[in-house]
């Protein structure tokens, strides 16, 4: 072969995909302390939950002890649990919320 007639074939590109980041569950963990309307009232304020989602969700929390409230990335996840537990403890109630990674 002559090397003048070799044709060059360009290399196929590879597109690397970024990863999705890893999620988290933010728990909201039942207590014997803290008002079934407070609990109704951080869930709407943090997450934007409709009165009769958050009422059903503070419910299943009572009844089964925790309940998952949303997924998210780990660092909204965290702030929202945070904020939320706050919320509860500038009020004196001993309300949590927990962040957990989802599987």
């Amino acid at each position: 072969m002559n090397p003048a007639t070799t044709i060059a074939r360009p290399k196929p590109s590879t597109r690397t995909r970024a990863a999705r980041p890893p999620m988290y569950k933010v728990i909201l963990l039942n207590d014997d302390f803290t008002p079934r309307e407070f609990v109704v009232l951080v869930l709407k304020a943090i997450f934007r939950m409709h009165e009769s989602v958050a009422h059903r969700v503070m419910l299943t929390a009572h009844q089964k002890g925790a309940c998952v409230i949303a997924v998210y990335t780990r660092d909204v996840a965290e702030t929202k649990a945070k904020e939320a537990t706050e919320m509860g403890k500038a009020k004196g109630y001993p309300l949590v919320f927990t962040t957990e990674k989802e599987e």
